[in-house]
């Protein structure tokens, strides 16, 4: 027995048991209503029965939300375990890992472009009036949180570097009432409060000011902010931001290297490990801009977390860094603001499904 058009009025599965399942609409006298119990079924149908059927094909809703699910898993799962592989270029400063990042991030994005065929869309939106400008600023901007989280690494700061990036949406409700007139919910406003008593709870925890988690935070909600300003999507928009940090980049190489080779690894394997800065870059970005294309925004917020948790946990259980009492209960706060953060979330998710 196999299953046969849902949409009919009688359709049957093979489940396993010992009877054949089969409903049909032709029971309901002509001319009658669906009762309340017709239209529970109809969800219960709907919802429940179409699991059990193995042809996804026929299904391509849920296919894609699968894969947009996966998508964003593994960027954020790329961008959480990210400090390992900084780690790994400990023969470079941080300034040339940021200008070797930039350099190869250049490279791969070109190679996706071209496989796009987006050159046109690239040179055409770079004449619009001002878009220069907005992405020389934005690139400046993310250059800037890249090298401010690269040198965290480096410095056995992955902590901090975490608990900036778990502050970043937070500080982008923030910007979003200052600067754009949102308006948030009590929900919403409590969660900002605690994710801002985490961050006073840091001072005593590590003895000073943690500069570094907002430095971070305030960078990349400030380059979300300029990003809304520009023209470009974002994979055109990084190429743009790319190419135009490219020369300084190189400059930057050319001019801190004693010659051109050593100031691209000066043996195969440190040059293999700058090839995979431009990798590490545009791998998770996309994956992440597949997931934004196929998934609900309210689920890649709540995933969003994935990356500095991981990163929460790399920098205390692999590279030892000090946990102490307080800084574990800003920690907590932190966390605290981020479960009410995502409640609130499929909360509001629920009722515009209403």
């Amino acid at each position: 027995m196999t299953v046969g058009d849902c949409s009919s009025g009688q359709w049957s599965m093979p489940l396993r048991c010992s009877f054949p399942i089969s409903f049909s609409s032709a029971s309901r006298p002509p001319g009658q209503l669906p009762t309340v119990a017709d239209r529970r079924y109809k969800r219960f149908r709907r919802r429940f029965f179409l699991c059990f059927e193995g042809d996804f094909r026929q299904r391509p809703g849920v296919e894609r939300n699968r894969s947009g699910v996966l998508a964003a898993l593994a960027a954020f799962f790329l961008w959480g375990v990210l400090p390992i592989f900084w780690k790994s270029l400990y023969f470079l400063p941080p300034a040339s890992i940021v200008a070797q990042r930039t350099l190869w991030s250049l490279v791969f994005l070109l190679v996706v472009l071209a496989w796009k065929r987006e050159g046109k869309a690239l040179l055409n939106g770079l004449r619009g009036p001002g878009t220069v400008t907005w992405c020389l600023l934005s690139g400046t901007l993310l250059a800037s949180n890249w090298l401010l989280y690269v040198w965290a690494t480096l410095n056995g700061r992955i902590l901090e570097g975490a608990l900036g990036y778990y502050l970043n949406p937070f500080f982008n409700m923030l910007f979003g009432v200052l600067w754009f007139g949102e308006r948030h919910n009590r929900l919403q406003l409590a969660a900002i409060a605690l994710a801002l008593c985490g961050v006073a709870l840091q001072i005593p925890a590590v003895g000073h000011f943690p500069w570094v988690a907002l430095t971070l935070a305030l960078t990349f909600s400030i380059y979300a902010v300029v990003k809304k300003r520009s023209p470009l999507g974002s994979r055109l928009g990084l190429t743009a931001e790319s190419s135009l940090l490219a020369p300084i980049a190189l400059g930057w190489l050319l001019w801190q290297s004693p010659s051109p080779s050593t100031a691209f690894g000066g043996n195969w394997s440190h040059a293999a490990l700058i090839v995979g800065t431009g990798l590490a870059t545009t791998l998770p970005l996309v994956f992440f801009g597949h997931a934004a294309r196929t998934i609900r925004l309210t689920t890649l917020g709540i995933l969003q977390f994935l990356g500095p948790t991981l990163q929460f946990l790399i920098g205390w259980k692999i590279y030892g860094e000090p946990m102490t009492g307080p800084r574990l209960l800003s920690f907590s706060l932190i966390w605290l603001a981020v479960g009410i953060y995502a409640a609130d979330a499929f909360k509001r998710e629920r009722r515009d499904r209403v």
